[in-house]
């Protein structure tokens, strides 16, 4: 069969191509031997805020009395709990599937093997058939990182896929990798009153982020209880009864229930190609700054480019592809992208409280010999946060000094993960503080910490003592 185009991969960036080269009149084949949606909708971002709200709905009974509101002891059924995770997750899937059968995506549930070279197209080789196609985008993924020694088995060493299987629940959770992964887990079986530890070699969670609104988030661990070993690491583990006993670098012993490790994950492309090799480092396809590989016309986006790994990413390189074959094609409708920053793409990591991030962090601004503006709120002077009992949280902007382009912004605090758009759309867009003044802030709302953050970068904040 021949085809114009074919993606291999069906999660976040595979399908989102699909859709768009379809819109575009072009031939395509979309190849996933599992669901579509991938990691993020299947076993990742998904069902993972489903357990989020979850969490924070049972963490809001708990202090419910705060409101005025009378609740006897709160409970809850995990395995109702997890019912509903995966009601969500089928939702979703299934939704996806009915789209692309609605847009004639044609759907492929076999692996595909091998890529061959045949003149100026491709053979994409399954157990099953051959396809010839002239573009192939690569949309494999990643996968968990696996730490020698402690191996996942599903029963005592967890990787994120194992521990949202659970029906039921550990007394005691510990987390080795303080990264997104582990803090949002974390996070969530606190709230739902597991004994929670986490394990991080490096000195700080989140070590990627600013480091001022990473501290307020530890902060807020402690105070739930969750117990931080920054800097240290499991030089050992053995079974004690029914425990599993981790020695840590730092001379301190932890008896635990389950152990969920969360050190990051790894590009994941088992594909052989023939007569076209495609350069790769450390796992990850090289890529330049359109999305192509080292072979002509073949393209990689997602995980496995090692980039952000970020659903959201991989969909922004997918549609980005697809303009650029329309282009290649020679179709009337396509739009040329700019260059996509991935520092200037939105990160979230769905704690309670949230931390989001786009842009340059204080310590990048350091590195770099900038000279630059810093301009911060919390949320305790907010009214709106003060109405919701979510004081705890700070929104810090950077900009820098000689031409007040905002250039950073950091959050945690509520809602942080739907505030970081607003530094997304002044970062990408280009705006100055001057420009930014043009804007009115809606009178309740959490926004408004944005503008006082703005303000603050000329030292002109109201609310401000």
């Amino acid at each position: 069969m021949s085809l114009q185009a074919a993606i291999i991969g069906g999660g976040p960036g595979g399908y989102v191509t699909a859709i768009r080269l379809q819109q575009k009149g072009i031939s395509t084949l979309l190849f996933e031997k599992e669901r579509l949606g991938g990691e993020c909708l299947n076993w990742g971002c998904i069902p993972t805020k489903a357990l989020v709200k979850i969490s924070d709905l049972f963490n809001e009974f708990k202090h419910a009395e705060k409101f005025g509101i009378e609740v006897s002891k709160p409970g809850y059924d995990y395995q109702k709990i997890a019912a509903r995770k995966d009601e969500v997750v089928e939702k979703l899937v299934g939704g996806l599937e009915f789209i692309c059968k609605k847009k004639d995506i044609t759907i492929v549930k076999e692996e595909v093997l091998k890529v061959k070279k045949k003149g100026e197209k491709y053979l994409l080789e399954t157990s099953e058939d051959t396809y010839e196609t002239e573009y192939v985008v690569i949309a494999t993924g990643s996968v968990p990182f696996e730490l020698p020694g402690m191996e996942f088995d599903g029963e005592n060493f967890l990787s994120s896929r194992h521990i949202l299987s659970l029906r039921e629940l550990p007394e005691h959770l510990t987390i080795i990798g303080g990264g997104t992964i582990g803090c949002e887990f974390a996070s969530i079986f606190s709230n739902l009153g597991i004994i929670t530890e986490i394990v991080e070699l490096l000195p700080n969670l989140l070590n990627n982020e600013d480091r001022e609104i990473v501290r307020k988030l530890q902060l807020a661990f402690k105070k739930k209880g969750i117990k931080i070993h920054p800097g240290t690491k499991v030089t050992e583990h053995s079974r004690e009864g029914e425990k599993i006993k981790l020695q840590l670098s730092n001379d301190k012993e932890i008896l635990t229930d389950k152990v969920l490790v969360s050190t990051g994950r790894v590009p994941y492309c088992p594909l052989e190609f023939v007569d076209c090799p495609v350069e790769q480092e450390k796992k990850r396809i090289v890529i330049n700054d359109r999305m192509e590989t080292s072979q002509k016309n073949i393209f990689a986006i997602g995980d496995v480019t090692g980039r952000l790994m970020l659903a959201h990413t991989a969909s922004k390189q997918g549609l980005q592809v697809a303009e650029y074959i329309a282009e290649r094609i020679g179709t009337d409708n396509f739009k040329k992208p700019d260059k996509l920053i991935y520092q200037n793409i939105p990160r979230c990591t769905f704690t309670d409280p949230e931390l989001s991030s786009v842009g340059m962090t204080e310590e990048e601004a350091k590195e770099e010999g900038r000279e630059y503006l810093t301009g911060k709120f919390t949320y305790q002077a907010n009214g709106k946060a003060i109405g919701l009992g979510a004081t705890e949280g700070m929104i810090k902007i950077i900009a820098d000094k000689e031409s007040g382009k905002i250039t950073g912004m950091h959050i945690v605090g509520a809602q942080a993960t739907e505030l970081i758009t607003a530094g997304s759309l002044m970062i990408n867009l280009g705006l100055t503080v001057k420009e930014l003044d043009k804007v009115v802030y809606a009178h309740p709302t959490l926004s408004e910490i944005i503008m006082e953050a703005v303000e603050d970068l000329e030292n002109l904040a109201i609310h401000k003592v």
